[in-house]
């Protein structure tokens, strides 16, 4: 038979989850071939782009469908089980695409209220061939960030005190001064979890309030006043809270009308994602596709026929 689309895949791929439990990815590869009876050639087959194996990438994107709509879960990094709702659901396994793509659709309506600038896909007819490779791109990137959120609630609290101060190294802050990163002691860190040096003498100092909260949570104005009464104390004006959820309407607001001594930047977990993804922490390159065009002054410089 032909390569199983990806949502064909998703019910084989969860009732191989219920028979033998967690499993990572490349486990999955074998068992799925044999189920869907795939010949030597169709298991191996790869893209023409180069890209890696078609079975396994759609294997992949089967699994990214499943975590997004909140069917399977990572209990840690690369390894995938059944929610408690994809247990439940297994009992109908004929609705389940249907209600992934119910949950899909609510998610991506969701990211349009919130008025992202870029849709997830276009597939109408007027849309050229470029911008349907870069909103394919960019829709890619999101199924990223949610894979980036996931496995950054996966660690435990301290890990993500590390990474938000790695972050900020990343992005240039503390330049090439040594250890100008630090992570607080959890036991007295007066509301502050880490610190970045900005100048060799450590006259300018950046402080952090990391929270890893569930993606659902919010922060609330209250700890946001909190993390600026520990700023205070810390005799600090400019500080970042981050977060792997989303802040109150009251805490964003707080946060915007503070007077001028005082530079909070607030960084929430699409936020989050979308940094660690441009800058590169803890993310490699899987492919880079290279679009040329025609050199316009290296063709009008030959004359043109006459005829």
């Amino acid at each position: 038979m032909a390569i199983p689309k990806h949502d064909e895949i998703r019910i084989p791929a969860m009732k191989l989850i219920q028979e033998f439990g967690a499993r990572r990815v490349k486990d999955f590869v074998t068992p799925l071939a044999e189920h869907f009876k795939l010949t030597d050639n169709e298991y191996t087959q790869d893209y023409a782009s180069g890209n890696g194996p078609i079975f396994y990438d759609r294997i992949t994107w089967a699994l990214s469908y499943l975590s997004m709509s909140g069917l399977v879960v990572k209990p840690k990094r690369g390894v995938c089980d059944l929610s408690k709702k994809g247990v439940e659901l297994l009992q109908t396994p004929d609705k389940i695409n249907d209600y992934i793509d119910v949950v899909i659709a609510k998610r991506d309506a969701e990211k349009k209220n919130q008025k992202e600038d870029t849709p997830l896909i276009d597939n109408s007819t007027e849309s050229t061939p470029q911008e349907i490779l870069y909103n394919s791109f960019d829709s890619i990137k999101k199924t990223v960030f949610d894979e980036i959120l996931d496995t950054v609630l996966s660690k435990n609290p301290l890990e993500f005190e590390k990474l938000v101060v790695q972050l900020l190294q990343k992005m240039g802050y503390g330049g090439e001064i040594k250890d100008s990163g630090l992570v607080t002691k959890a036991s007295n860190d007066g509301g502050i979890d880490g610190i970045i040096k900005e100048d060799v003498l450590g006259l300018g100092r950046i402080h952090i309030q990391a929270k890893r909260y569930a993606k659902d949570n919010t922060v609330s104005r209250g700890e946001i006043q909190g993390f600026v009464g520990a700023l205070a104390v810390a005799q600090s004006n400019k500080g970042v809270f981050i977060t792997t959820s989303k802040y109150s309407k009251g805490a964003l607001e707080y946060a915007e009308n503070l007077n001028g001594s005082t530079t909070l930047v607030l960084i929430d977990g699409n936020k989050l994602a979308e940094y660690m993804y441009d800058f590169g922490l803890g993310m490699q390159v899987e492919q880079t596709i290279e679009i040329k065009k025609l050199d316009a002054d290296y063709w009008d410089a030959m004359q043109d026929r006459t005829d």
